[in-house]
């Protein structure tokens, strides 16, 4: 028995459903489940009864829900009481991709201490590294490209999808063309980010369906660096559409065919995040903030 497993059987209990109780506590349906099935096996008791539209406790659960509940008050006291004794207040970890945290990370961190007064600690990771960390505890929060292969084991909250160009300087022999295909940069030098990122995947992908090995000039996390080498006309990035780029020294070329990816906050399945994380949870998924998340240019 974790208290995990209690807080998702008390939740379920106070919500009448897994459904919403999973959503309130930012996990997934299935992981409730599992945790209500450990806790039946463990004890040897059936702690709901299912009807067609109803979910309801049987004699022993609602025994159980009052030994648990107890349980769960003694361990939020104790927190609250011995957590409160140190003067440093932990910071939130926030892993942000190097390029994206330029588009709308300063205004949500603005917007959330304002409301919170809540430390956050801003760590630059490409989201492959970033999910690792999160594995790892290292990170309690992500804004990862949610493109990549395991991203079902995780626990996310979808905030913005957004395409890619293909961004030249002005005196590029591409700068006038309506759209870009891979076959047209079968030999030209391009750009990509670092490779801890899931748009080298991405990309990797489209041209080896083509069968074209791609001329990788640079790896960079830097805006400023890329747009230098791009700067001189001798090649192109792979950039987002929502990342800021002067029109008076760059074209963004469409990539056709398009090519797009999700965007999204990723945090451990099976763990219930500390209060602050699901305070930060809680202030991107509010309707007041969803502008943030727009590509606006």
């Amino acid at each position: 028995m974790t208290l995990n497993q209690l807080e998702y059987f008390c939740a379920v209990c106070r919500y009448h459903s897994i459904t919403r109780a999973a959503a309130e506590l930012f996990i997934t349906q299935p992981t409730i489940s599992v945790a209500i099935r450990d806790l039946e096996k463990e004890f040897n008791i059936k702690l709901f009864n299912h009807g067609k539209n109803k979910i309801t406790l049987t004699s022993e659960g609602e025994e159980f829900y009052k030994k648990a509940s107890g349980l769960l008050l003694h361990s939020h006291e104790l927190y609250d009481e011995f957590g409160s004794m140190g003067r440093n207040i932990p910071a939130i970890r926030i892993g942000i991709p190097p390029l994206m945290s330029t588009v709308f990370f300063p205004r949500l961190i603005n917007l959330f201490q304002k409301n919170y007064n809540i430390p956050v600690k801003l760590y630059e990771y490409g989201s492959i590294r970033a999910s690792n960390l999160i594995n790892e505890d290292i990170l309690d929060v992500a804004l990862v490209n949610m493109d990549f292969y395991n991203i079902s084991k995780f626990e996310s909250y979808f905030l913005m999808n957004d395409s890619y160009i293909f961004c030249v300087s002005k005196n590029h022999r591409f700068s006038n063309e309506k759209e870009i295909t891979l076959d047209m940069l079968k030999d030209e030098p391009i750009i990509l980010f670092n490779t801890d990122s899931v748009q080298n995947s991405t990309i990797f992908a489209r041209y080896h369906a083509m069968n074209i090995i791609p001329e990788v000039l640079l790896h960079s996390s830097q805006l400023g660096t890329i747009l230098n080498f791009v700067r001189g006309g001798n090649c192109g990035a792979f950039l987002y559409s929502s990342l800021a780029v002067n029109p008076r020294d760059f074209v963004e070329i469409p990539v056709k065919p398009e090519i797009t990816s999700d965007f999204g906050l990723l945090w451990k399945k099976g763990k219930i995040p500390n209060s602050k994380t699901t305070k930060f949870i809680d202030f991107i998924r509010s309707n007041e903030y969803k502008d943030i998340f727009t590509c606006d240019k």
